[in-house]
């Protein structure tokens, strides 16, 4: 016993030096020092400019493992007044002005005992809300850094910044997005799918209340996604095709809103933009490991989908989770959590749950994103069979809500 206790004492000072400063890298940050370690987050993006009040056109539907994950990090009481419950779901398949099919989905309000099937929590308050929690833990946070380069050696792992710094640690961690320079000094390949789509968002103001519900429209371009906001308002995620997603983004407000309108429907009234338009540009992006010597990916570094699930960012976070609990179990063990062993238990526990995700989002997409009548024929008859059956339409509440699988304890 008297051996054992300095090994663990020594292994809870290992530094983890974590690339990049969205949402990820500092919950990864918050979740380890919870545990005891020592991380480090260095963000090419300058202080200002991550704390910026402003509208993004981004908002996250949070699964309720997520929000749990949240509570845990002590960040979700600085963003819960403005979150808005998703009390129900409705999901239909059809062409813009000619209305839904005759197949629809309906997740139920208060059809799970937990609450909420989830949150909406808009990035603008989510974002200062993580930043200002790195700080009140006392978390090395660099910010406006640009790492250059890094290096694994044997117990100790290294980044090179732009100014010449370097700085050691055990562990690095990329959450450095779609385009990780980390993944790519580290040899890590990936499988790149472009769509052809892009995803137009903004946050629309409507005459009625929303009454909590989120629709997700099918259409040939793409879905569109009415999430519901705090107020009488709601984000929207509306993917077509990247030449008329440049032309939605090219009309003024008029023109959009007509555009709109068809596939919007009229069910919340009036409706007029509360925010600037934004379009990104979508496709699959899937590291074929999540692991090197020394290094591990969590969020989009690994994993980039397709956002008609909603499921990025609540898988970015469930790699949070899984790292933190991976990296504390070897620290109160005495193990190196940097070495090959620990990082193959974070790869067993990710890489299959995430592969079958993207897998399946690809093929969400591939099936409804197009006007094949036999296609159209099935999937109707698919969403009407789910609707059908209360035991799948539970199954899938449950997994939308991230309740399912093996949680970190987290999440739990």
């Amino acid at each position: 016993m008297d051996n054992a206790a300095p090994r663990r004492d020594n292994a809870l000072m290992q530094r983890a030096l974590i690339i990049g400063g969205g949402l990820n890298g500092p919950a990864l940050a918050l979740a380890l020092a919870k545990a005891g370690l020592e991380p480090v987050v260095l963000d090419a993006l300058p202080a200002e400019t991550r704390a910026a009040p402003g509208f993004d056109g981004r908002a996250y539907a949070l699964a309720h493992a997520s929000v749990r994950l949240l509570k845990a990090l002590g960040i979700w009481g600085a963003v819960a007044a403005e979150a808005q419950p998703i009390e129900e779901i409705k999901v239909t398949d059809g062409v813009a002005g000619e209305g839904a099919g005759p197949f629809w989905l309906h997740f139920e309000r208060g059809a799970l005992e937990e609450g909420p099937m989830g949150q909406m929590v808009e990035d603008r308050h989510l974002r200062p809300a993580l930043l200002a929690g790195l700080e009140a833990a006392g978390i090395e946070h660099r910010a406006g850094v640009r790492v250059v380069a890094q290096q694994a050696g044997p117990g100790t792992a290294s980044v090179t910044l732009e100014d010449g710094t370097e700085l050691t640690g055990t562990l690095i961690v990329g959450a450095d997005g779609r385009r990780s320079g980390t993944a790519e000094r580290a040899g890590l390949k990936r499988r790149v799918t472009d769509y052809g789509q892009s995803a137009v968002t903004c946050a629309v103001a409507h005459e009625r209340p929303h009454e909590g519900v989120a629709h997700q429209f099918f259409m040939p371009g793409g879905p569109l996604a009415i999430l519901p906001l705090a107020g009488n308002r709601s984000s929207i995620v509306w993917s077509e095709t990247t030449a008329r997603a440049e032309a939605l983004m090219a009309m003024d407000e008029p023109a959009f809103l007509a555009a709109l309108r068809p596939a919007f429907g009229d069910h919340l009234g009036k409706i007029s933009l509360a925010s600037k338009r934004f379009a990104y540009p979508l496709g699959l992006s899937l590291a074929e490991r999540f692991i090197a010597p020394r290094v591990a990916l969590v969020g989009d570094a690994a994993h980039g989908l397709h956002p008609l699930a909603g499921q990025g960012l609540n898988a970015g976070l469930r790699d949070v989770a899984a790292l933190a609990e991976v990296l504390s179990a070897a620290a109160q063990r005495g193990e190196d959590i940097g070495a090959a062993a620990t990082l193959a238990r974070y790869q067993s526990w990710r890489g299959f749950d995430t592969q079958a995700l993207a897998l399946a989002t690809d093929g969400f997409n591939r099936l409804f994103s197009n006007d094949n009548p036999l296609l159209r024929a099935a999937r109707g008859l698919g969403l009407g069979l789910v609707s059908a059956v209360p035991g799948l339409r539970r199954s899938l509440m449950r997994e939308a809500a991230g309740l399912t699988g093996d949680l970190p304890p987290l999440m739990r």
